[in-house]
């Protein structure tokens, strides 16, 4: 970034301006800072040059994106998982790619590139969606105003004069002459020009200083630097915000990247604001998605979205591109995230309630029978009611304090016990695909243990074979994990199904791999534990085993997919 004593707006300078002159406001900086260095990639180090033919169509526009993967390739890996061509993302790659796609609107609209990436951000970068609104003269004000940005067509004049000689925070760097057709979103001093002042009072300590100790946006709300930075630096560190700071006066203007690095200096708190500007860029780019694995910081961009399997290269983590979740067939994205809300939230504990307690009938208050005895008694002090547990009526009618249920047959009676016991079943349906659920689940994490242990074990057996006759234990290994994880989330799929013909058959299938599976681990966990265990004879039956369990899977999945294809499955929505 280029270092600036003061930035003065031509107030003389009209909209449109020569080439030469809206060249040197596009060319700007970004105002964005490298994650691990404390140096700028302006736009001059981007490589990318945009046609004519390329800006005005979305055909030429998906040529430009190529041309962004092809200058961001040095470092990053491309890959293809059943014919989803997507490519993996350094830390280093995602800022590159950043300014990559700030420029290529920056040529177009000739606005700051701070400016551009509020608005890309404000289209979750979108460039075409962009160009269309930023283009339709009926919804520019309104564009403007959606993104909270002051519109740079219509703002009032502003003399902007920043001087770093009593705030050591603001970053010196060269003098220049910004164009109006090029506004800079940077720091401003609103002042009347008819009566011109030394001093300003901040909004915020209401002290009143020199003007060179002040600050503002475009909206015209001035604060002083101290304020500044203590706003700034809490919005960042305590509140995790990076991308959307509003102007400290409410009025909703974003604080754009450009002023936050001018007025902070504190090291820590500029780099944790470039985090949150990355992870800010990856989570609302549409094509883009987090690697989940373990302390990765790598990203996996791709054309278009889709539910796909995509792998880091680094860390080897599968997952589904369209959710970020790790890859869950055969289950789709929709009803996974419907089964994990039901996991966590309290609908479950609501069911409980209803297949374990009843309301009292007369102040409806929620009671839990503690013994054997019908006769119940109403502990709200209010209340007090005496019913019968089993027809939920009151309890004189039946003559006596011992159990005597003489309406046991009636109709509220016997609706009562209905929805009692449709509670109680839908709970219990729950019960045993959550449980199952979660067995593999925790079996899936466990044979991380597994894993080492086998690894020590094909130390060992190189004594008797080769390094690659004992690769079948990693192999087989392999096959376990990919198995425990398609049963784990064959459970879910199966509860949401309607049952029919070919619901059927697809729990043989999963009972033919569970079963598979779980021979499988034994033999992995207990018989090569064995130091009297035949090497040859257990690695025939090893080998044999994965091999069905490999092909059980197939069998399973190819099932699953045809019946997604043919529209075999119902599911049962209201679950």
């Amino acid at each position: 970034m280029a270092d600036d004593d003061q930035f003065i707006i031509d107030t003389d300078s009209d909209i449109d301006q020569d080439d030469e002159d809206e060249n040197e406001g596009s060319d700007d900086d970004t105002g964005f800072f490298p994650i691990d260095e404390p140096i700028v990639y302006s736009s001059q180090s981007s490589t990318t040059t945009t046609s004519q033919s390329q800006r005005q169509t979305k055909g030429t526009s998906e040529q430009s994106g190529n041309k962004h993967s092809t200058s961001i390739n040095a470092t990053s890996s491309h890959s293809q998982d059943n014919n989803f061509e997507y490519v993996v993302l350094t830390q280093e790659d995602i800022v590159k790619y950043m300014v990559e796609c700030i420029k290529e609107v920056n040529e177009v609209i000739k606005l700051p590139s701070t400016t551009v990436r509020l608005l890309l951000h404000h289209f979750r970068w979108d460039k075409e969606k962009l160009m269309e609104r930023f283009y339709d003269p009926n919804h520019q004000d309104e564009l403007f105003r959606q993104a909270h940005i002051v519109n740079p067509f219509k703002r009032p004049h502003l003399q902007t004069q920043v001087s770093t000689s009593s705030a050591s925070s603001i970053n010196r760097s060269t003098r220049r002459q910004i164009s109006s057709s090029s506004p800079s979103p940077s720091l401003s001093i609103t002042t009347n020009p008819l009566r011109p002042s030394t001093e300003q009072t901040c909004l915020i300590c209401y002290s009143t200083k020199p003007i060179s100790n002040m600050a503002g946006l475009e909206c015209g709300h001035t604060f002083c630097i101290v304020c500044w930075q203590q706003y700034l630096t809490y919005k960042i560190m305590h509140e995790g915000i990076g991308q959307t700071i509003p102007c400290p006066s409410k009025c909703d203007i974003l604080v754009d990247d450009r002023t936050v690095l001018r007025l902070i200096d504190d090291a820590d708190v500029r780099r944790k604001y470039q985090h949150l500007i990355t992870n800010s860029f990856v989570e609302c780019n549409r094509n883009m998605r987090w690697c989940p694995g373990t302390n990765c910081t790598n990203a996996i961009k791709a054309s278009y979205c889709d539910v796909a399997m995509v792998t880091c290269t680094s860390c080897k983590t599968s997952f589904c591109f369209q959710c970020g979740q790790s890859w869950h067939e055969p289950i789709k994205c929709k009803w996974l995230k419907k089964w994990q809300k039901k996991c966590h939230d309290d609908s479950e504990t609501s069911n409980w309630i209803a297949a374990n307690t009843k309301e009292c009938p007369k102040c409806h208050a929620t009671i839990e029978k503690n013994g054997g005895c019908n006769h119940l008694i109403c502990k709200n002090q209010a209340c007090k009611y005496e019913f019968c547990w089993v027809c939920l009526g009151a309890w004189e009618p039946h003559g006596s304090s011992w159990y005597n249920c003489n309406r046991f047959n009636e109709d509220d009676a016997k609706k009562a016990r209905d929805d009692q016991d449709r509670s109680r079943s839908a709970l219990q349906r729950y019960l045993h695909y959550y449980k199952r659920y979660h067995n593999h689940h925790e079996s899936l994490r466990l044979e991380n243990k597994l894993l080492e242990q086998v690894q020590k074990r094909m130390e060992s057996m190189q004594q008797q074979m080769s390094w690659i006759e004992v690769q079948f234990l990693q192999i087989a290994c392999d096959v376990l994990r990919q198995c425990r994880q398609t049963l784990m989330y064959t459970y879910p799929f199966a509860f949401y199904l309607k049952r029919n013909n070919h619901s059927i058959i697809f729990e043989q299938n999963q009972a033919d791999l569970e079963h598979a599976t779980e021979e499988l681990s034994g033999y992995l966990e207990r018989d090569f534990s064995q130091a009297n265990a035949n090497l040859t004879e257990m690695k025939q039956k090893v080998q044999d085993k994965y091999r069905y369990c490999s092909t059980r899977r197939k069998v399973l999945l190819d099932h699953v997919a045809e019946g997604y294809d043919c529209d075999y499955w119902e599911y049962n929505e209201d679950l």
